[in-house]
């Protein structure tokens, strides 16, 4: 096998380690939609640190990974839920909310006014500023 095919599995066993404790600190929901009754999965909010760590590891559902990682199939009226999210406590959930809203604001008023409302501490801010999504 490939080093690089080992790194991965590496890295994804080191994920798999934080499942329980995201789903308790989800109650079972996506952290970003807050759907509930669907599949879950861990994703790391960029920039991905080498190791894994549990505070860049948020659980979302499939709809949501697929928006985000194929944004020509993002449908802004669906990201809406982010109304929610912007909220959070979680500074993962947070931050990876306000970059997919920045991305529809690009389009949508809403997007705009709800982006003006919310405050960041300077270390979440600074985190936003290095995420980039397409």
């Amino acid at each position: 096998m490939s080093r690089g095919h080992d790194r991965h599995q590496e890295r994804h066993h080191g994920l798999s380690l934080f499942g329980k404790d995201l789903v308790r600190r989800c109650s079972s929901h996506c952290e970003l939609c807050d759907a509930q009754g669907v599949g879950l999965g861990i994703f790391e909010v960029p920039p991905v640190p080498a190791e894994p760590d549990l505070d860049h590891c948020i659980m979302i559902c499939d709809n949501c990974r697929e928006q985000i990682e194929r944004p020509k199939r993002r449908d802004p009226n669906y990201w809406r839920c982010l109304n929610g999210s912007v909220w959070s406590t979680v500074p993962a959930v947070k931050v990876m909310a306000l970059a997919m809203l920045a991305k529809i604001a690009e389009q949508e008023r809403w997007a705009v006014e709800l982006q003006e409302q919310v405050y960041l501490e300077a270390e979440d801010q600074a985190w936003l500023d290095q995420v980039e999504l397409d």
